[in-house]
């Protein structure tokens, strides 16, 4: 990511990268209404069980949530209604051919504030089978092994 731009991370989806082999990430803008905004800057967003859609040459994320604005009252929307991802369309072209191949899927990976605009990464990903699972977290553990081992010897 560049350093021109002020960064700040709303929301993340572990698990995406848990369940799935992360391939193709595209940054999209989100459609969304005004109280969505002001509960997004607040980091009131959740995409644990959220997933893409392609219908119509259009992106839509659903199971987006967005918590109401505390001051929104009559404003507010549906945190969970479906949000319009804003894309270029050769790119969703693009997505639209490799999705229809076997096992591929589209994820939300992470929302964040770019300078004053949200932003939606999302991922062209795999499926994970059981075993590609166990394989990433005794990697995992490895890892966290030899960290250890090498904090205990520099003491």
């Amino acid at each position: 990511m560049n350093k021109e731009h002020n960064y700040k991370l709303i929301a993340n989806n572990k698990k995406a990268g848990h369940d799935y082999f992360l391939e193709e990430m595209y940054e999209c803008g989100v459609s969304l209404h005004g109280t969505e905004v002001k509960s997004m800057r607040m980091g009131k967003c959740s995409i644990k069980e959220a997933f893409v859609h392609i219908e119509n040459g259009e992106v839509i994320v659903y199971g987006m949530h967005i918590s109401p604005y505390e001051k929104g009252n009559i404003f507010n929307r549906d945190p969970l209604r479906p949000k319009k991802l804003l894309m270029h369309k050769r790119e969703i072209r693009k997505l639209q051919g490799q999705i229809k191949e076997k096992g591929y899927t589209i994820v939300p990976v992470k929302v964040y504030l770019k300078g004053s605009l949200v932003k939606v990464q999302i991922a062209l990903a795999k499926g994970k089978k059981l075993y590609d699972k166990r394989q990433d977290i005794a990697k995992k553990d490895q890892r966290r092994e030899a960290e250890r081992e090498f904090k205990v010897r520099n003491l």
